[in-house]
């Protein structure tokens, strides 16, 4: 708001909502449906909590209107409820329903004072039908269920035949090591806060934005979706090899050779995967849509025959008889475990049969990513974080429980299977888990199609929440559709998972896909420990996790162990599943919208702002390092547009200012009046310039200082803007063309100020002449760019011009350098110094030399058209009539009040002499500059300082009579550093 909207509004007219002065304080009737004033209607001893809300939420009654309430209300509404916390006024107290509305959750408010009465069930419409789980429902059995898959079953006694006893506690320690980590830097920032839903993405989003979090979060997604599709199909087949009668189509045979024990392996056919794949999928579909209270009765249906099947491996692990034993099963024996210490990698065909003519050569690298999938799962309990009791408790111990619980096992795992039975038959029995369980191997073809029905169960439950929970951040537009309710099931979300899975189930080899699947686990698993570690080496003050057993260093290990094992895995599936996480984030950063959660990165910009603040300290710049951080004074000298808070040229000449958009700019406006009373008038300002500057694309930032006039303003902001090193260095303000116009009369002295404010501390100024005519960045101009150099100013003005010519609309300019100097100085030597000096600075101009008379003002113009002559005599004469004009009335005031001559409020010593002398210097000046620069795009010309002494109206005069009929032009004024060097 500008100073002359302030004058002309009415104080009156303030917001209903405003408090006022000496308005009587009735926190009761003031606030009818405060949460706050009914919390405090419960502190009355003398009346029930009924009595109290009822009283509460009473509607204010006109004036004169009959009191029919009740005495008791009268007494809660009366002296005894006005004493209550009275001194607090209007702030809010704190209570149960303030500190709900600090975590975000909707805090309802009844309509009508029979809302209380009508029970808390239509107070939470949306949460009253929730189900919450705990630590074991929530998070153990789906981790438990998503961590012990098909993997364990068919593979994991083989992975110990190829790689030994030896190099399969070093895989299973690799795999379960990173997972360990990942769960103890998930267990941190999960009990930093409150945690909705999304799980990983939510805490990844949280720590390093929205950017990232989207992006790995969609990755998550997409691994989830198809991970589920995986599970099905190792359930299929695995039904389909225990009852091949089910099979509808015929079943492929793969023979197999090279081997002592030749024996056929059937595969089902790729028909019956689908089919069968496809109803699976719908079944586990319609059991998610019955929502979390049917996923937690079905789970352990599928979870207890899974840990029998498990009991019963390991009791015919330990009962296997030596007399009547199968081929290749030895019972626990310490020569088998001696034969199957070492490692045998070797060449194998598709099957996983030795096979010296095979296709695909076994090594530790390539074991690490067939196991890796068997400890994956760990974030199924937080990808269902919004159905949880306590994120906080649940999470730690139930997420680190299963970690532990399946690591453990897989340890013993390989010391029984490496002691139980033969290398050979480790290599060609697939289901040797089935061979040696008791009392029957159909126990374990049931928990093998269990085991993966309750992972997929899983995948299809995490899934779609983890994609509504990136939709109800709002980030990306196109994900709207899969927006649900807070409690709601995100059914959409469902269906669109269910697609993906039935569409990856109808492909029916997930050879090629499976590992990006991994990879996506492992990169999801990454971001979480690079938020944990960033979070734990920032330490900002809300970082205070319930979990303390973790340390920025463990997280640092965690996240290059899941770098390192994809690319042990496969470097091409890695720089895939990489291209398409940046893929996501460009298209996010690009098209998603701008969110502010406080994230990590954000922290460690302002720490490593803070850093570099004090590594700059306060001591002078040196010439190399300096930047121009201009202070744009945003100040119109009269009325701008309507919704327009700074002059359009304004930020197209402060972009000029800045070296390939390097550098910050400040942009300033004064508001007058009283800070109390303005302060919100200067926020709305403030946040209206910096949408303006945002829309002029020109990095900087908007401050809106509210004082008395404009002079103590900028006196005020001259002082104490910026920090240390960083404080602005040129001041930028638009020349007042205006200043004659009768209603503006303060500008010359305001005008002034700034310019001795900014003299005495030490400031820059940059007065730019002609901004309407100043142009953007499409309107290219030609000719030259002039500089008038008088005084020595450190240099600024010939950096100003390089500025200038880095832009586009600039760069097909020359530059001329002018040098004034007396008549009687030697004008050739002063050309040569100056030629060298530009060449040492690697800056290109033209050098001329002007000799002028300071004082002769009997000499004609140096050149130049009878019109400019004509003018600038005009003009010259017309100021010598208004300065003589002004003068006889400040001595006719004066004479008639007895003072001495005032302007300004101080006292001033008028040199008529003096005066004359500065008019003819400026009239010699402005017809050089208009003989030599008409032409020129733009002109730079040193700023002489206000004379000591003189009026305000005179210097205005003076220079008004510089810039006459110069279109555009810059006059510059340096301090007293050097901002150009002549060394490297």
């Amino acid at each position: 708001m500008r100073n002359e909207e302030i004058e002309s509004s009415d104080d009156n007219e303030l917001p209903s909502s405003a408090p006022r002065i000496g308005r009587k304080y009735d926190p009761v009737v003031a606030h009818d449906h405060d949460p706050v004033v009914l919390e405090m209607a419960s502190f009355d001893r003398g009346s029930s909590s009924n009595n109290n809300i009822k009283t509460a939420i009473q509607p204010n009654k006109p004036a004169g209107a009959r009191d029919d309430s009740d005495p008791h209300d009268k007494e809660v509404n009366g002296e005894h409820t006005e004493s209550k916390l009275e001194l607090f006024g209007f702030d809010s107290l704190v209570n149960i329903l303030g500190l709900k509305s600090m975590t975000g959750e909707p805090i309802p408010v009844p309509s009508s004072p029979r809302g209380r009465e009508d029970g808390s069930a239509a107070q939470h419409p949306t949460t009253s039908g929730v189900v919450k789980s705990g630590t074991m429902m929530g998070v153990f059995i789906p981790c438990l269920q998503n961590i012990l898959g098909i993997i364990y079953y068919i593979r994991f006694s083989w992975i110990v035949g190829m790689a030994g006893i030896g190099g399969s506690l070093a895989v299973v320690a690799l795999c379960g090591l990173c997972t360990f980590l990942t769960s103890v830097s998930l267990s941190a920032i999960a009990t930093n806060g409150a945690m909705k839903g999304g799980g990983p993405y939510y805490l990844i989003g949280r720590a390093l934005g929205p950017e990232v979090g989207v992006s790995i979060g969609l990755c998550f997604f997409l691994g989830n979706a198809v991970a589920g599709s995986m599970y099905v199909l190792g359930a299929v087949e695995t039904f389909l090899n225990a009852v091949p009668k089910a099979g509808l189509f015929r079943e492929t045979i793969t023979q197999v050779n090279g081997t002592a024990v030749a024996e056929p392996i059937t595969t089902p056919s790729l028909h019956d995967l689908q089919v069968y794949g496809i109803i699976v999928t719908i079944i586990l579909v319609f059991i998610v849509f019955g929502g979390v209270k049917m996923i937690n009765k079905v789970a352990p249906a599928f979870l207890i025959p899974v840990l029998f099947s498990l009991l019963c491996i390991f009791i015919g692990i330990f009962a296997a008889r030596k007399d009547n034993p199968a081929v290749g099963v030895t019972g626990l024996s310490l020569k088998s475990f001696k034969d199957n210490w070492g490692s045998a990698y070797q060449t194998t065909n598709n099957a996983g049969i030795p096979d010296p003519n095979g296709e695909i050569y076994w090594h530790f690298n390539a074991l690490v990513g067939l196991f890796f999938p068997a400890v994956t799962g760990i974030m199924a309990g937080s990808n269902r974080s919004s159905s949880l009791k306590d994120t906080q408790r649940s999470i730690p111990i139930g997420t680190l429980a299963a970690t532990l619980t399946t690591t453990a096992m897989y340890f013993i795992s390989v010391f029984l299977f490496g002691s139980v039975a033969t290398r050979e038959k480790l290599f060609t029995d697939r289901l040797l888990t089935a061979t040696i369980a008791w009392p029957s191997s159909a126990i374990i073809y049931i928990g093998i199609i269990l085991s993966t029905l309750g992972a997929a169960l899983q995948s299809l439950t995490g899934a779609p929440r983890l994609l509504a929970a990136i939709a109800n951040d709002d980030i990306l537009p196109v994900l709207n559709y899969f927006k649900v309710v807070d409690g709601g099931e995100p059914h959409i979300a469902t269906l669109f998972t269910a697609f993906l899975c039935i569409a990856c189930v109808v492909i029916g080899n997930l050879d090629l896909i499976s590992p990006t699947i991994t990879m996506f686990y492992l990169l999801c698993y990454a971001g979480v420990n690079l938020s944990c570690f960033l979070l734990d080496l920032l330490d900002a003050p809300s970082w205070r996790p319930r979990w303390k057993f973790h340390h920025w260093s463990l997280s640092l290990l965690g996240a290059s162990l899941c770098i390192v094992i994809m690319f042990l895995i496969s470097w091409s599936f890695t720089v895939v599943s990489l291209a398409l996480a940046s893929l996501i984030y460009y298209y996010v950063s690009i098209k998603g919208k701008a969110g502010d959660w406080g994230d990590g990165f954000k922290s460690a910009y302002f720490q490593l702002a803070l850093r570099s603040l004090r590594s700059l300290g306060a001591s002078n710049v040196h010439p190399k390092n300096w930047y121009p951080i201009p202070l744009i004074f945003c100040r119109p000298w009269g009325k701008l547009p309507e919704n327009v808070p700074c002059h359009p040229k304004l930020a197209d000449f402060a972009n000029c200012m800045k070296k390939k958009g390097r550098g910050m700019s400040i942009f300033v406006d004064i508001l007058d009046g009283d800070y109390q009373e303005c302060a919100e008038d200067a926020k709305t300002a403030c946040k209206n310039l910096a949408t303006y500057i945002e829309y002029k694309r020109c990095e900087g930032v908007a401050e809106i200082v509210v004082a008395p006039t404009m002079s103590d303003g900028f006196r005020g902001i001259v002082q104490t803007m910026g920090l240390g090193n960083l404080k602005p260095n040129i001041v930028v303000l638009r020349y007042p063309e205006i200043w004659r116009r009768e209603n503006l009369t303060e500008i010359p002295s305001t005008f002034v100020g700034i310019i001795n404010d900014c003299i005495v501390a030490n400031k820059a100024v940059v007065i730019v002449k002609g901004l309407d005519e100043w142009p953007n960045e499409y309107q290219r101009q030609y000719g030259t760019i002039d500089l008038y150099w008088i005084v020595r100013d450190g240099g600024l003005m010939l950096l100003l011009s390089q500025l200038l010519l880095t832009k586009e609309m600039f760069e097909s300019c020359k530059i001329q350098v002018f040098c004034i100097a007396e008549e009687d100085s030697d004008a050739e030597e002063l050309k040569a110094d100056v030629r060298k000096f530009l060449y040492d600075l690697r800056m290109q101009a033209e050098v001329f030399v002007i000799s002028m008379k300071t004082w002769d003002h009997t000499g004609g113009n140096s050149g130049g058209g009878s019109n400019t002559q004509d003018d600038s005599v005009e003009a010259f004469t017309a100021a010598q009539k208004r300065i003589k004009n002004y003068l006889a009335e400040m001595k006719d005031r004066a004479e008639q009040e007895g003072k001495p001559l005032m302007a300004d409020g101080k006292d001033v010593v008028v040199n008529e002499q003096q005066v004359e002398k500065f008019l003819y210097t400026t009239l010699k000046l402005n017809s050089t500059i208009m003989n030599y620069s008409r032409m020129a795009a733009v002109v730079l010309v040193s700023l002489p300082p206000p004379p000591v002494n003189h009026p305000s109206y005179f210097y205005m005069e003076y220079m008004d009579l510089l810039v006459e009929n110069i279109p555009r032009l810059l006059i510059v004024r340096g301090y007293r550093k050097d901002v150009v060097t002549l060394f490297t």
